[in-house]
């Protein structure tokens, strides 16, 4: 209950940068009134996660995992867990575990909002995440680690997304999400 009500004050207390961006708020929330188990993996077809995207310090490159599953790169994030208390909470455990490096330095104000089908994502097929994005900073000289979850974790120069020089298949989404991350940091 503790993380429901985090999670609904999170978003409500948001303000979303953008028309598009409030009305996922809406949803979102929505979304949590209609569901007390709006953030647990058992909730189908929809279910809140959080996600992170790490910056390094300036903002010049942003760390991306290449998802084992979905095969195409994305910042790390997941599912709640019950021992999280919090939204950024969530945020921050899957950003440490999927990257290794402790002492990520996270915002706890969400910095973009993204819903998506994930094919993958439990038996029956058709969920949708709905994912709270936050921004966090990693330490100067952190090594980062590749996890099972994971084909490979990578800095990449944020002006090279898009690029041919930058990770392939990269979302508009995602790139937004990075944009408003680094517009964070300033």
């Amino acid at each position: 209950m503790t993380l429901h009500r985090d999670a609904l004050k999170t978003l409500t207390a948001w303000v979303p940068p953008t028309a598009e961006q409030a009305a996922l708020r809406d949803r979102f929330g929505g979304h949590l009134y209609d569901h007390q188990d709006g953030l647990e993996r058992s909730c189908y077809p929809d279910h809140i996660t959080a996600s992170t995207v790490v910056l390094a310090r300036g903002g010049a490159e942003v760390l991306l995992t290449l998802h084992a599953r979905a095969k195409r790169w994305f910042q790390f994030g997941g599912h709640c867990e019950a021992g999280d208390e919090r939204l950024v909470d969530a945020a921050l455990r899957e950003a440490t575990e999927e990257s290794g490096i402790e002492g990520l330095q996270i915002d706890s104000v969400p910095i973009h909002l993204d819903e998506h089908e994930v094919p993958f994502c439990g038996e029956r097929g058709g969920v949708h995440h709905l994912d709270v994005r936050f921004v966090a900073v990693a330490p100067e000289g952190a090594s980062h680690v590749v996890s099972d979850e994971s084909l490979d974790v990578r800095w990449w120069p944020v002006a090279s997304l898009g690029t041919r020089s930058g990770p392939p298949d990269v979302s508009a989404e995602l790139i937004e999400a990075i944009t408003m991350a680094r517009s964070r940091l300033r």
